[in-house]
């Protein structure tokens, strides 16, 4: 949808002024601000014709009007410009994320980050197994028959595992086994390691023959237990923030929205759909698709490894939000925790 440039600065100001002030806009409000320097009557008239359109509605009988999710969507992508943080907020923002090389907890900071930055909830998707690549495999003898598996992805993540075996491992035949893994399936996703894994085994693999089966029937093992592990899990955090959120009052509101990030399972689909988005993704209200977020908008963006995308950051809030600022920290936190990510994975 597209305006003339009268009505536009009438939809971009009464957006503007409601976010800020929280009440109906009236048009005698807007025609006093200096940068519409146009009467009350032309204001009127614009407002008519933006209610016509379906961006601006009036609330039960107030003669003021707010935005409308068309509005906010129209707003959003044609007139907001992420603001820009200064040389020391971006200093700041980044010294959160220094010192720190343990995957997870970077993910855990950058939630609450983002939470503490915009006062709103939130939210960080782990990565999903069909995206983590396989980096290492080691393992570590315990005693005749039982073996520590260490597991190494590419994200920096280690997982272990105890696995048992009547036929016992040997020294040679266990370093044998996590050279052989990790020569011929490095890099790829854990999905793909346990089908070329099946395929390798199939195919009656001479190198498979030299190495004890057990420690390859091992392997195999841990790569299947991680890939058809638990799914994707989001961490939030400062969701009882919302409570304080005046357009987020109502009982019923809180509930359904506090029973979502309970369940989480309405976020996690929410949040994958930004997964192959270029940037930030923003879903205002209905857009969701999920009636637990009728009022809310979430503000999403993948983060990366090494280039690769592997899960997503955002914060969820009212739909009367600063959406400038809030896109700004989202942008700012994911390029941010990527390098961090990054880095860890190098070290």
């Amino acid at each position: 949808m597209s305006l003339d440039q009268r009505a536009e600065n009438v939809l971009k100001n009464l957006v503007e002024t409601y976010i800020h002030d929280g009440q109906p806009v009236g048009s005698r409000t807007l025609s006093k601000l200096p940068q519409l320097g146009v009467s009350s009557a032309t204001v009127r008239n614009v407002m008519s014709d933006l209610e016509e359109l379906g961006l601006i509605t009036s609330p039960h009988t107030s003669a003021g009007r707010i935005p409308t999710v068309q509005g906010y969507r129209l707003f959003v992508d044609s007139m907001v410009r992420a603001s820009t943080p200064t040389a020391a907020a971006v200093t700041q923002l980044s010294e959160r994320f220094e010192g720190e090389s343990d995957p997870e907890k970077l993910l855990s900071h950058a939630s609450d980050v983002l939470s503490e930055l915009t006062e709103f909830a939130g939210m960080v998707v782990l990565p999903n197994q069909s995206v983590t690549r396989f980096h290492q495999l080691e393992f570590m003898r315990l005693s005749e028959t039982r073996v520590l598996a260490i597991l190494v992805t590419e994200d920096g993540r280690v997982q272990n595992r105890v696995l048992s075996s009547a036929d016992g491992f040997g020294e040679s035949e266990l370093v044998q086994a996590a050279n052989f893994f990790n020569q011929r399936y490095k890099g790829n996703t854990l999905s793909d390691v346990r089908r070329l894994l099946v395929k390798d085994m199939q195919a009656d693999n001479d190198e498979m023959h030299r190495i004890n089966q057990s420690a390859i029937q091992a392997a195999s093992q841990v790569i299947s237990a991680e890939d058809q592990g638990t799914p994707s899990d989001v961490v939030v955090s400062g969701e009882q923030k919302l409570l304080g959120v005046p357009d987020l009052c109502q009982i019923e509101t809180l509930q359904a929205l506090f029973d979502a990030f309970k369940t989480k399972r309405d976020l996690l689909d929410l949040l994958d759909r930004s997964m192959k988005a270029d940037g930030v993704s923003v879903f205002i209200g209905e857009e969701s698709g999920f009636s637990a977020l009728g009022e809310c908008s979430v503000i999403a963006s993948p983060y990366e490894v090494n280039g690769k995308v592997i899960g997503t950051l955002g914060v969820i809030g009212p739909t009367r939000m600063a959406y400038d600022s809030v896109i700004s920290v989202v942008d700012i936190t994911s390029k941010l925790l990527s390098q961090a990510l990054s880095g860890a994975s190098r070290s």
